[in-house]
């Protein structure tokens, strides 16, 4: 994590930029959802780094509590290119509809997410979800098409489009 991070910021850096906020990526964030022992690790790690950034997990899940509880902003992140299953939680990548590949799909969710906090569940279940984010995977097949048909659903109804830390 401490190679990524230097990395990260010495990039941006050389960019004029600076980074403002802190996603742990793939399998260790999706431990970090259920398992409070590995968000803590995470929370310090970046602890030791600074502490002005906002850090960023998944909405509805306990790492929010303890990103929080080491001193951090934490910003809920919901995803628009991924389905839930009826308890909340991401749909595994093991089946083959995990994914939302349409743009005009995943621009719905953003839109379901942003206006009203809900998702809908492969069954057609409601489930709430509070985010403060919403994420879009760039390895998701067509993503740039998915991102664009995301933005402008979002501008088209109104709401502004702003870095996780403006919310903190």
């Amino acid at each position: 994590m401490r190679y990524g991070r230097n990395a990260s910021a010495e990039i941006a850096a050389k960019c004029g930029a600076r980074i403002s906020h802190v996603k742990a990526h793939g399998a260790l964030y999706n431990q970090a959802a259920g398992d409070a022992s590995i968000a803590a690790a995470i929370a310090n790690g970046v602890a030791r780094w600074r502490r002005d950034v906002v850090l960023v997990g998944l909405a509805g899940s306990p790492m929010l509590d303890v990103f929080r509880s080491v001193g951090f902003a934490a910003a809920a992140e919901a995803f628009a290119d991924r389905r839930y299953d009826p308890q909340g939680s991401l749909r595994s990548r093991k089946f083959a509809d995990a994914l939302i590949l349409n743009p005009a799909e995943a621009a719905a969710q953003a839109l379901g997410i942003a206006e009203n906090g809900i998702v809908i569940a492969g069954d057609s279940t409601k489930i709430r979800v509070k985010a403060q984010t919403i994420c879009i995977h760039g390895d998701t097949p067509g993503a740039l098409k998915i991102a664009a048909a995301v933005v402008q659903r979002l501008r088209d109804a109104g709401i502004a489009l702003r870095p996780p830390a403006s919310a903190f």
